[in-house]
């Protein structure tokens, strides 16, 4: 199947560099498509590494998705920061629903070199929310980064520290970086550079329900709220979830079909119908 898949890329002139796909007995293969370094950004499939980490922090008892943002970012809190930021919780921010009238902190579109300042927090934290926070969705990268800080303030460990015993230690990942900002704290967004065979292994980990290789690394309590809340993984047609990515990045599975498939690509619109076999 998955030379079948690299087939129909060529046919289709599709500008991609990586396919890998897996299953639920963490078999996995890798074609090249068009040849290309190893190690790739996987843009915005990031938020669901990050997901990953705020569910294990669930799992420990840190957070609940009720929590309040505010609560957990208390000491960072702007003297006149609006009101409505103390009714955000991680559940909103997990869901884009912050109360954010635009993008901010989308470092793949910004010139980052213009931000008014190298705080990116008090660049957040003092923006004055349109919306009542869990009402209005608004996709944005300042969302993820948020929930990067959260796992910094409760562990005391940056996010990719916190994550890399896991993906490259028990999940063998061969490498990975995540891009930081000026005060060194994981994006959370975006910027994961990491090869798309261990994208794929994250997959694998959800299709199995939090386990991998006979050791659980999420509660399946957690892949479930995952599911049902929508947390960056989508349904999109014939029972797969899907995380897409900037320029044509993608990470889906399918229970019923027990695969998973990534891609790493350059492309304008994501190619979800070719891998849907």
């Amino acid at each position: 199947m998955l030379k079948k898949y690299k087939e129909k890329a060529i046919e289709n002139n599709l500008n991609i560099y990586f396919i890998a796909q897996g299953d639920n007995n963490y078999q996995i293969e890798k074609e090249v498509v068009v040849p290309a370094n190893p190690t790739c950004n996987c843009y915005s499939v990031a938020k669901v590494f990050t997901v990953t980490a705020i569910g294990m922090l669930y799992d420990k008892g840190l957070l609940k998705p009720s929590t309040l943002l505010t609560d957990i970012l208390s000491k960072y809190l702007p003297s006149d920061i609006d009101e409505k930021w103390y009714k955000v919780t991680i559940h909103d921010v997990l869901l884009h629903k912050t109360g954010f009238g635009c993008g901010l902190l989308d470092i793949d579109c910004d010139d980052a070199s213009l931000y008014p300042t190298f705080d990116y927090l008090q660049i957040v934290l003092n923006t004055k929310l349109k919306y009542e926070p869990g009402t209005v969705y608004q996709y944005t990268d300042a969302a993820y980064y948020l929930l990067s800080r959260v796992v910094y303030e409760l562990t005391s460990i940056d996010l990719e520290d916190f994550l890399r015993p896991i993906l490259m230690e028990k999940m063998n990942f061969k490498e990975l970086a995540w891009s930081k900002c000026p005060y060194g704290y994981s994006m959370g967004a975006t910027g994961l550079y990491i090869r798309t065979e261990d994208m794929v292994k994250l997959g694998i980990l959800y299709l199995n329900k939090g386990i991998w290789k006979n050791e659980r690394i999420l509660s399946e309590e957690w892949v479930d709220m995952v599911i049902k809340n929508r947390y960056e993984f989508s349904p999109i047609k014939d029972g797969w979830y899907a995380k897409g990515g900037m320029r044509g990045q993608l990470l889906m599975f399918n229970y019923e079909k027990k695969k998973v498939v990534g891609c790493h690509s350059f492309l304008e619109k994501l190619p979800y119908d070719i891998f849907m076999q």
